[in-house]
């Protein structure tokens, strides 16, 4: 029995046309603690941000609640929560893919920050523009 460095983990995501780079994201987190937490972008959220989903927040939480590897699922509504979720959940490790390195480094007094390579090729963007051609 191999033994996780980490208790719980919490990441953020927006999961919108949930692609083959979310599932492997999500399972190397799941190798790296017991439980995972992921935090799906609300529609407001996106709006705000300047992101426009496919599917609906109710559809995306639905969708990634459902992976086996996934322990609980909340809703991210704004940047400033992160603080305050890694506390309530009492989670020691947050992780972001690599595309995000340095920008939530704010968090490591509240517990460790990783930073995880993207899967090559694949992201809602380009499946987005593939459809759109």
């Amino acid at each position: 029995m191999t033994t996780k460095k980490y208790h719980r983990a919490i990441t953020y995501g927006t999961f919108d046309l949930f692609h083959i780079g979310h599932l492997r994201l999500l399972e190397r987190i799941a190798n790296l603690a017991d439980e995972v937490i992921v935090a799906v972008s609300s529609d407001e959220f996106n709006k705000l941000k300047g992101k426009y989903c496919t599917i609906p927040f109710e559809n995306r939480r639905d969708i990634v609640a459902a992976l086996r590897m996934v322990t609980k699922v909340i809703r991210e509504d704004n940047w400033e929560q992160k603080i305050k979720d890694v506390q309530k959940y009492q989670c020691d490790v947050f992780v972001m893919g690599s595309d995000w390195e340095g920008q939530f480094d704010f968090l490591k007094p509240y517990c460790d920050v990783v930073y995880l390579p993207r899967t090559a090729g694949i992201s809602s963007t380009s499946i987005k523009q593939k459809i759109q051609t």
